[in-house]
């Protein structure tokens, strides 16, 4: 057998091994696809017992090629999110999840000064206690790039795994804690969940207006004061019986019945002009007018903004919302169109269907990968990544390496959507299963890599203090951020579970959390909302840890 052919086995014997371990439970929580780490671990333990060595250059690359995978697909599904994600109450949570990385990076300096704790070795136990794969991936590249033995980022790989089942069950411990120490009843926290969201919600709402204002007679709907197309859309006019679809120009007349979409501010303000809300229906039922849902696949449109398709004038149909990521837009005439936006089409059935065969409508699409996007992306991470920084006052310059850039990246263009007929929409199976590949392959490097010296580390070296330094690392911020989060910043005992799991970039987590009140949602929004900012934080952290304690060593 040839040495590529047994690495590649040896490897699948390692994500065979440790997917099965990730699957095991113990009072509901597992290991998941940390899992591959450990049975690298086992895998590699015996196979340096036997003295069997695998091709250095094979295991290099796949590595590092599963790191890749796995960063640029998390930035393509978070990007979207990203940063709208920024503003509101996104700011208070991202952040106390900043806070909470750099008390873990202080934390970790300080341990490394008091105690001697080898370099590599206090840089996998950062990146095991918060349980984040491409820290450890980011570690490894800036050490071997300061020029740091083989060995060392080998010591890297073991610090990581003595840490991370506690970084696992440490974010656990810290929920129930802080549940404890602040008698918190879920019941109520949910309820004062919801009540809050209701009242800052402002996704799209409808009213029909009925015109009685005398001043509003005869004037067409785009010289309606507040009747701003970029608050509200006008989807629907009724006169008498007739039931049509207005235009910009349209006139407008006394006892009119006008449908409205937009915001709940922005429609009282139309309100106010027009006349008064009526319980009429202005449904499509019975008439010649449909509302139909279509999503944008065709490359021709993507990037076009809704004005320039003309839809209005050409084919007498209004786009009364659109839903992108998840979102819903109040779509205007500057809104630029991208792959797998669904648009709420209100006309006449024969328009409808011109107008859907213009923006595409193939649902086969949605579920295939444009490949050529993909490897755009992921060369242009690459050359990101590989680009220096020179800041004032670091003895050695800042990449964001094969974990930062292709992450930077992948948020960009997600965040572009397209550009010409490439776009940048990725079907969630696929990019679930390029994800898990990658960390799969990533994982099962390292931990084959870490295993030869693992048990003697664990057992007779300096594994049992490594350890306690992980605790330290993964407790002290959560329990410190836990605290001036419920006290100080008020916030909701589900939203801050969901913070501290983002936080640690810990899926199970979010799972336990979720799984206090499944039908909330809190924790899975303040989730999100962190993720990408803290995903970029600790990729970015081991980097600068290194070079500042490189230079002090």
């Amino acid at each position: 057998m040839s040495e590529i052919a047994l690495s590649i086995s040896i490897l699948s014997l390692v994500a065979v091994l440790g997917l099965w371990l990730g699957n095991w439970r113990v009072y509901g929580v597992g290991l998941g696809i940390g899992g591959v780490l450990f049975g690298g671990i086992i895998v590699g333990h015996f196979a340096g017992l036997s003295g069997l060595q695998l091709n250095e250059q094979t295991l290099h690359f796949i590595q590092e090629f599963g790191l890749i995978l796995f960063v640029y697909t998390i930035g393509i599904q978070v990007g979207p999110g990203f940063f709208s994600s920024l503003r509101s109450s996104g700011l208070k949570l991202n952040g106390f999840a900043a806070l909470l990385v750099l008390l873990g990076g202080l934390v970790a300096v300080g341990l490394h000064q008091i105690f001697d704790v080898p370099l590599p070795a206090i840089l996998g136990v950062f990146s095991g206690a918060v349980t984040n794969t491409p820290s450890l991936g980011a570690g490894q590249q800036i050490l071997a790039e300061l020029g740091a033995d083989p060995g060392m980022t080998g010591l890297m790989g073991m610090g990581y795994a003595v840490a991370y089942p506690f970084g696992i069950c440490g974010i656990l411990l810290t929920m129930w804690l802080i549940r404890v120490f602040f008698r918190i009843k879920i019941e109520d926290e949910a309820a004062a969940f919801e009540q809050q969201t209701s009242k800052g919600k402002e996704s799209l709402q409808t009213i029909n207006i009925a015109v009685r204002n005398p001043n509003m007679h005869g004037l067409m709907l785009r010289d309606i004061p507040s009747l701003d197309e970029a608050d509200v859309i006008c989807s629907r006019l009724k006169r008498g019986d007739a039931l049509m679809v207005p235009r910009p120009e349209s006139r407008i007349e006394l006892g009119d019945l006008l449908h409205l979409v937009g915001e709940q501010h922005a429609l009282h303000k139309v309100l106010l002009v027009l006349g008064e809300e009526v319980d009429t229906s202005l449904s499509t039922r019975g008439t010649d007018l449909r509302v139909e849902r279509v999503v944008v696949t065709n490359e021709q449109v993507l990037g076009k903004r809704i004005r320039d398709l003309d839809i209005k004038q050409k084919y007498d149909v209004v786009i009364s919302r659109l839903n992108r990521a998840g979102i819903e837009l109040v779509p205007t005439s500057q809104t630029s169109l991208q792959f797998g936006d669904i648009l709420n089409l209100v006309g006449r059935l024969e328009a409808i269907e011109a107008v859907t065969s213009v923006v595409g409508n193939v649902q086969q699409k949605l579920q295939q990968v444009q490949m050529l996007p993909v490897f755009i992306g992921v060369g242009l991470g690459v050359l990101l990544g590989s680009i220096p920084f020179y800041l004032p006052g670091f003895p050695a310059a800042l990449k964001l390496g094969l974990a930062g850039g292709p992450l930077v990246v992948a948020l960009i263009l997600s965040r572009i959507g397209s550009i010409g007929k490439l776009y940048w929409f990725m079907p969630p199976s696929a990019n679930l299963a390029l994800r898990e590949l990658g960390i799969v392959l990533f994982l099962a490097v390292v931990g084959f890599k870490s295993g030869a010296g693992f048990i003697d580390t664990l057992i007779n070296g300096d594994g049992p203090a490594w350890m306690m330094y992980g605790v330290a690392i993964t407790l002290i911020p959560l329990l410190v951020v836990g605290v001036l989060a419920r006290h100080y910043g008020k916030l909701n005992y589900l939203t801050l579970c969901g913070l501290l799991a983002g936080s640690m970039t810990d899926p199970p987590a979010l799972a336990f959390a979720n799984g206090m009140h499944p039908t909330s949602g809190a924790s899975a929004l303040s989730y999100a909302t962190v993720y990408p900012l803290v995903m970029f934080l600790r990729i970015i952290s081991p980097q600068l840890l290194a070079i500042l304690l490189w230079a002090g060593a």
